[in-house]
């Protein structure tokens, strides 16, 4: 999951997108993918005793670095990293491969919760990914920027699958229109498609249980937003992306190999 610019609530909806997942019989594992900001662990109220950058480190292994978070959703917690993956060494890389392997193992869904913006670590991610899930607002900020961002992400990976995800709607009219504007928009200069992914409308809880470290879904099931989210998850499940031939830590190890290149 990823966006064009902060402030769009892409982390709370990520939270609870995946605890939606997990509630309909999904084992989901959430991975803080955002070197600037990674902040997952403390929206849920949650402490990270290790951190990514610890098992890169060999301090300790990704198993072990896996947080038991609210609602049965796992939590891999990024910080700085995030950013050393760039630049590990080809054999360390091989050593979080391997434990990335096993992790899908047991895993139905890996959602990478990215920074916003299109940088190369975001874009490293949005590679890895099955399908991206690009979220926005109305506001035409967010809508240039995310433009933006599928733009990049399309230049790096023609094949993107990337469904829209319209957050602080009034209403589900106004999530399509707003789509509808973002795909001509593709269309005409990209000669590409995005996907509707669904909306979430703005509700003031939201925040109230947010400034509590709390999942809005859990705390209020029947919320506006939290029924959103509920039928969002819904919707991804029955139209997944199709899935390439290609195990997570193969793609993994393909994007940071390229990104590694791309840096040197």
């Amino acid at each position: 999951m990823t966006s064009g610019k902060g402030g769009v609530g892409k982390t709370a909806l990520a939270a609870n997108l995946g605890i939606a997942f997990s509630l309909k019989g999904q084992r989901v594992v959430v991975f803080d993918a955002d070197l600037g900001l990674a902040n997952l662990d403390v929206l849920l109220g949650i402490k990270a005793e290790f951190t990514l950058q610890h098992v890169l480190d060999g301090t300790t292994s990704l198993p072990e670095a896996l947080i038991e978070g609210p609602g049965g959703i796992r939590i891999v917690a990024g910080g700085s990293g995030v950013g050393k993956l760039l630049r590990i060494s080809r054999k360390r890389l091989q050593e979080f491969l391997l434990q990335v392997a096993e992790l899908e193992s047991s895993t139905d869904i890996l959602m990478f919760d990215t920074a916003s913006g299109a940088d190369a670590h975001v874009m490293t991610f949005a590679r890895c990914a099955d399908q991206v899930l690009l979220v926005a607002t109305p506001d035409p900020a967010s809508i240039l920027d995310a433009y933006a961002t599928a733009k990049v992400l399309l230049r790096h990976k023609p094949d993107a699958f990337i469904r829209v995800i319209l957050n602080l709607v009034t209403e589900e009219a106004q999530a399509r229109r707003v789509f509808s504007a973002m795909q001509a928009i593709t269309q005409r200069f990209l000669d590409k498609d995005l996907y509707y992914g669904g909306c979430v409308r703005q509700d003031p809880r939201v925040t109230h249980w947010t400034r509590l470290s709390k999942p809005f879904l859990l705390a209020e099931p029947k919320s506006p937003a939290s029924r959103d989210v509920a039928a969002l998850a819904a919707n991804l499940a029955v139209q997944p992306a199709e899935r390439t031939g290609d195990s997570v830590a193969e793609r993994i190890q393909a994007a940071f190999g390229m990104a590694q290149r791309e840096a040197a």
